[in-house]
């Protein structure tokens, strides 16, 4: 075979550090834009971004160039650079992040999910949510190290 084919796709999470819910709305929108730029840059096609106040849902292709930690690693400092002079001077993110796979077919309905952000938060918090990812994705977990 003389060509490598890869499409891989990811849902990617993390949060503010100590999730702190520092990520204003009238920053939000730019804040999802340049992220997408970034990822876009690196050869990742974004599906859906949703950057709630304190931690953001990235639905993207991971490059057959690149492991998902370079990929998080990147976004994730690339972003924290440029929202510090949006009036956000000690923004930082937290160390760890979830990732998961997601089949094409499943594609659609993990848009919708991230798209209803909003709804969803206003019946469960990031760390029931976050939870809640790690337990249906059969990924064990200590709550002491989880969260920072």
């Amino acid at each position: 075979m003389s060509q490598s084919l890869v499409k891989i796709n990811v849902h990617i999470v993390f949060s503010t550090k100590y999730r702190k819910p520092i990520i204003r709305e009238e920053v939000r929108e730019k804040l999802q834009a340049y992220m997408v730029g970034t990822a876009a840059d690196l050869g990742s096609y974004v599906y859906e971004i949703y950057a709630n106040p304190e931690h953001v849902h990235i639905l993207c292709t991971l490059p057959k160039t690149m492991d998902i930690a370079d990929l998080v690693s990147k976004v994730k400092s690339s972003s924290s650079k440029w929202i510090k002079p949006e009036g956000i001077p000690d923004f930082r993110w937290a160390r760890g992040y979830f990732a998961c796979s997601v089949s094409e077919s499943v594609v659609p309905v993990v848009e919708r999910y991230i798209l209803s952000q909003p709804e969803h938060h206003q019946k469960a918090d990031f760390q029931d949510e976050y939870r809640g990812f790690l337990d249906e994705n059969g990924m064990e977990y200590d709550e002491e190290y989880v969260w920072d």
